[in-house]
């Protein structure tokens, strides 16, 4: 039985991965406002290494349609701005001394939809990344079965429990994606 546990422990963390995964994207969809994981994930080549700005500079959010890159090395000023320029995020960023501001611009409808597009195109891959998650353990279990490590009853159970937890994992990942959504399209 505890190979059994073993398989649906592995599920659920691996299902909790995907919802991590899945945060960390949608986090970088930007809404309406303005926030410092919008850059997170943009890369400077800083010395001949791709750097995340949050690695080599302080990033933070002065006002709500406004966020500030100070970098440590006045040095890569250039560098962070056209990083930034280039990660097409439909940011137009500028050097003001030793640091660059990002004004965040208002999202036209238009725009908004193509950040649903975006989100529910993450929420689907994670229910990808969850489906096969599930098709992995149920094959565990039809090998403990072949095994003769459990019996047949036992396997049913668990692959019912593995349907149910699959199930509230994309229901979990259906959440997510709503209240993105909600956030994108709030005006």
């Amino acid at each position: 039985m505890s190979m059994i546990d073993d398989v649906l422990k592995d599920l659920q963390s691996s299902i909790g991965k995907a919802h991590e995964a899945c945060k960390r994207d949608l986090v970088k969809l930007r809404a309406g406002r303005a926030s410092a994981d919008m850059v997170s994930g943009i890369r400077v080549d800083y010395y001949g290494t791709p750097t995340p700005i949050p690695q080599m500079a302080n990033v933070s959010v002065p006002e709500p349609r406004m966020i500030t890159v100070k970098p440590w090395d006045k040095g890569t000023l250039k560098a962070v701005e056209k990083a930034i320029r280039e990660a097409n995020l439909g940011l137009n960023p500028s050097c003001d001394g030793d640091l660059v501001r990002i004004p965040i611009p208002p999202l036209t409808e238009e725009r908004r939809k193509d950040f649903v597009k975006i989100a529910r195109k993450h929420g689907e891959e994670c229910k990808v990344a969850i489906r096969k998650v599930r098709h992995d353990n149920l094959d565990m279990l039809t090998e403990l079965k072949d095994g003769g490590d459990a019996s047949e009853d036992e396997i049913d159970r668990a692959k019912k429990k593995v349907e149910d937890i699959v199930g509230d994992g994309v229901k979990h990942v259906d959440a997510l994606v709503a209240s993105k959504e909600k956030d994108i399209l709030d005006i």
